[in-house]
């Protein structure tokens, strides 16, 4: 498919929801990448064919540079003293063994040794669930978190990813929670063992660790029709969250952190 044909099915706004600075670059990625056409939240599938869309071939290169990259990882852990590193995860070593950690990703166990990786008892089907804890493990940071809660305009070199936070994870919340009881999100904010923020103006707040040294905060507004605001959602991190996560692994995990909420409240 030509990315013109998409481009006539889209407002041409630039406006970056779907996580690209330019529609057609959003276009292009759809009729050639396999690029989600419903990332942008304008476009009108009527008619649209969406069999004919993506490149076998890209995918293909696309899941291979991903395995590549897990390979890269494990090698990467293999001189890692676990006994060592477990205190800077906030994990444990197995009972069976030291030679395996255990620690929570979004209130789901992982047990991770040196040639395999599990989650719940089963490998992960996304690779990049495997790329980011292998980051996390990797990295093995000699801080904790501050405390000190910033934005991730605050964070370095990360402004282009503001956007894509906000389409893949604060947008999604915001639409999930928008006109729920905040007793209720707050329910599903502690299945992922997430703790209650009070004091402050929104309408509901709360603490996830994501993973053990990656807190991020919540932050809920709901929509007020009669002033014209629409519900809002902010994820804060702490200040030196990059000691433990680089960006692309960071955002994932706050688009792991909305699927999470979606599957629960669903």
């Amino acid at each position: 498919m030509n990315p013109l044909d998409i481009l006539k099915r889209i407002p041409k706004t630039n406006c970056g929801e779907c996580g690209y600075t330019a529609c057609l670059a959003f276009a292009a990625n759809v009729a050639k990448s396999g690029e989600d056409p419903e990332k942008c939240p304008y476009i009108n599938l009527d008619g649209l064919d969406l069999t004919s869309l993506g490149n076998t071939d890209l995918d293909k290169m696309s899941k291979k540079r991903d395995l590549e990259l897990i390979r890269f990882l494990k090698s990467k852990i293999q001189s890692l003293h676990f006994k060592e590193i477990a205190p800077r995860l906030g994990a444990t070593l197995s009972p069976e063994t030291d030679n395996t950690l255990t620690f929570s990703y979004l209130a789901q166990e992982v047990l991770l040794s040196k040639t395999q990786l599990l989650l719940n008892g089963q490998e992960p089907e996304d690779p990049r669930d495997q790329i980011l804890l292998y980051n996390y493990v990797h990295s093995a940071a000699h801080t904790s978190p501050t405390g000190d809660w910033v934005g991730l305009e605050s964070l370095p070199n990360t402004i282009s990813k503001v956007k894509t936070l906000a389409t893949y994870c604060e947008k999604r919340l915001a639409q999930l929670f928008a006109g729920r009881p905040p007793e209720e999100i707050q329910k599903y904010c502690s299945m992922l063992h997430g703790q209650t923020v009070t004091g402050s103006s929104t309408t509901s707040a709360s603490i996830i660790p994501v993973l053990p040294m990656v807190p991020q905060q919540l932050l809920f507004w709901d929509e007020e029709p009669e002033d014209g605001f629409e519900a809002k959602v902010k994820i804060l991190f702490d200040a030196r969250v990059l000691d433990h996560l680089d960006v692309e692994s960071l955002i994932f995990s706050s688009e792991r952190l909305a699927d999470r909420l979606i599957q629960l409240a669903s």
